[in-house]
């Protein structure tokens, strides 16, 4: 059975239809974000995509008023000329924003969220990104800018990015590597949102992050684990993590991300300045998504 699909069918036993904002820094029209979209819906959530008209990779938390395009949106999806937002011509829950990300996720949730849920969105996830944010990439990726303004307009926020891939158009074939990260970001996010409210605390976002698939490297969602991890490194003053796996010093998400054997990371950070959140913040998301987290090797 398809990850997917097992989520499908007993995901839904558990929680709510749950009002999901989507954004990412890659662009509406990009293939990773159209999954993703597809993926939650199918497992029985309420999306609105709300992302850049184009691919805006690298601008951290930029922010400037959306402006009608004077060329065609990326992969030809909006014609030159097209308003400052819009949507897809057959599925009006697909909106491009010609702005930012922080810009786009804004829109989602002050604007879309509005006229498709009638308020505010339960949760609020970012990518998944092309390519891994790990360590200090995290200050000038507009998926992590998107998911912190999520977390700073009150809404609980996760960024996703995975280690493969490269800018590809929606109407591309789906790659191994896209549907694997799909259902990965899918089950963090129902297993968060199954935790229980308050999803995460106020103002407090989460940093996942894949290593590389391929058709014969960690090609099946079965293959994978998830392990609680830091986004920075920690120097001799830095005070301890939670404690987990027998210590009170979390791997770095590089460490995970790079270890042999499918391990993907999970970071919890602050919104504000984009670092590592405290042992007890980190306590309380370990608490919420215990389940499905290991440890590294020894």
């Amino acid at each position: 059975m398809h990850f997917s699909a097992l989520i499908l069918c007993l995901l839904p036993l558990l929680v709510n239809s749950t009002n999901v904002v989507l954004s990412n820094d890659d662009g509406w029209a990009e293939i990773n974000i159209r999954t993703f979209y597809e993926s939650l819906t199918n497992a029985g959530d309420s999306v609105v995509l709300s992302a850049p008209a184009d691919n805006e990779s690298g601008t951290g938390s930029s922010d400037a008023p959306a402006t009608p395009l004077t060329q065609p949106c990326e992969f030809n999806s909006c014609p030159a000329g097209s308003p400052a937002e819009g949507s897809d011509a057959s599925n009006s829950r697909l909106n491009y924003v010609n702005s930012y990300p922080v810009t786009s996720m804004r829109y989602g949730i002050q604007t879309l969220s509005s006229k498709f849920f009638g308020g505010k969105p339960a949760i609020a996830v970012a990518g998944f990104n092309v390519g891994a944010n790990l360590g200090s990439t995290v200050l000038i990726s507009g998926t992590v800018g998107a998911a912190t303004e999520a977390a700073k307009e009150g809404i609980p926020g996760i960024a996703f990015s995975g280690t493969s891939g490269s800018q590809t158009s929606y109407t591309a074939s789906t790659s191994t590597y896209v549907n694997v990260y799909s259902d990965l970001s899918t089950n963090v996010t129902q297993s968060l949102v199954g935790s229980g409210k308050p999803y995460l605390p106020t103002g407090i976002w989460l940093n996942v992050n894949y290593p590389a698939v391929s058709s014969t490297t960690c090609s099946s969602t079965a293959q994978f684990k998830f392990v609680l991890s830091r986004i920075n490194s920690a120097g001799s003053s830095t005070p301890p993590d939670v404690k987990t796996c027998e210590t009170t010093r979390l791997p770095t998400e590089t460490t995970v991300v790079k270890t042999a054997g499918c391990y993907a990371s999970i970071s919890v950070g602050v919104a504000s300045s984009k670092a590592d959140a405290d042992a007890s913040t980190q306590a309380i998301v370990l608490g919420k998504l215990q389940k499905i987290l290991s440890c590294l090797p020894n």
